[in-house]
């Protein structure tokens, strides 16, 4: 049987560090809600690579923090847990690719530098510290409020997105926090983490998370028509009442039976259908 070399390994254990799923999913996010607000090319490309960036600096991050917790209870899907690649490496990783976020965000101007800034900075902070406090929240509801206004400030008209817009991007974020820890629940209490999830407990985190991404879903539908009704298109109706369905069907399964992965499933369902809603608003939230 073929072995991968050294650097193939390494560069595999890198990757597998990063947190690749959620990587993808924000930098895709960024992606699609830039094509939606029509950033030219140059604009997109250096908004998607800035995000990406970023979320490799705050994989790589999380999981040298981890490190000696997650060898601790023996996670074996980690990378540095395993042995497959050293804190040392993950950390110079983790701080090129922080550098490379800002550098690329500061190319788009001073106020996506700032806004992008404060996303990383409050993530880090939840990996740093926050993540094992009654505040383990606030890093996500700050990132993610912020997350829109990283697009429109990407804009040759910069201006920070519609407040509904911030609305929606924390509680996709509080939906993405309360549900993505709710596998680890166990390991995590066992190496001291307790942030408000673990305080929750699954069922209370998926009912939070579920409420939230209700809260969201209506804050989309009228704040992308001004409030009025009558303007909501039909397309924005379907994406709100898709979203409604999972986050019902959500709470409902978390209050009548036990917690399960189908659980962590549906919350994420349910807020990825949230980030389409908003993604299918256009360049509403930029007005």
């Amino acid at each position: 049987m073929h072995r991968p070399t050294p650097l193939r390994a390494t560069a595999r254990a890198l990757w597998g560090s990063t947190h690749p799923g959620p990587t993808l999913v924000v930098s895709a996010l960024a992606l699609v809600l830039g094509i939606a607000v029509g950033l030219e090319p140059w604009r997109l490309v250096l908004l998607t690579l800035a995000v990406f960036c970023g979320q490799l600096s705050i994989g790589l991050s999380n999981d040298a923090i981890d490190a000696p917790r997650d060898r601790a209870v023996g996670r074996t899907d980690k990378p540095i847990a395993r042995g497959d690649l050293s804190e040392r490496l993950a950390w110079s990783w983790a701080l090129g690719t922080l550098v490379a976020a800002l550098l690329l965000s500061g190319a788009l101007g001073f106020g996506m530098l700032a806004a992008h800034a404060l996303f990383l900075a409050s993530a880090w902070a939840y990996n740093a510290a926050l993540k094992s406090t009654v505040f383990s929240l606030v890093p996500f509801l700050v990132s993610f409020g912020i997350f829109p206004s990283l697009v429109t400030l990407s804009a040759a008209d910069p201006r920070v997105a519609a407040p509904w817009g911030w609305v929606a991007g924390a509680a996709l974020g509080a939906a993405v926090h309360l549900t993505n820890v709710l596998p680890d629940l166990d390991d995590d209490r066992r190496t001291g983490v307790r942030g408000l999830p673990h305080r929750l407990g699954p069922r209370g985190s998926a009912v939070v998370a579920a409420a939230g991404i209700i809260v969201g879903a209506v804050a989309v539908l009228l704040g992308a028509s001004d409030g009025v009704v009558a303007a909501i298109s039909l397309a924005s109706w379907l994406f709100f009442a898709a979203v409604v369905v999972v986050a019902v069907a959500t709470a409902v399964l978390a209050l009548v039976r036990p917690p399960t992965r189908a659980l962590f499933r549906l919350v994420m369902l349910a807020a990825l259908l949230l980030a389409a809603q908003l993604v299918a608003t256009g360049g509403a939230v930029a007005a």
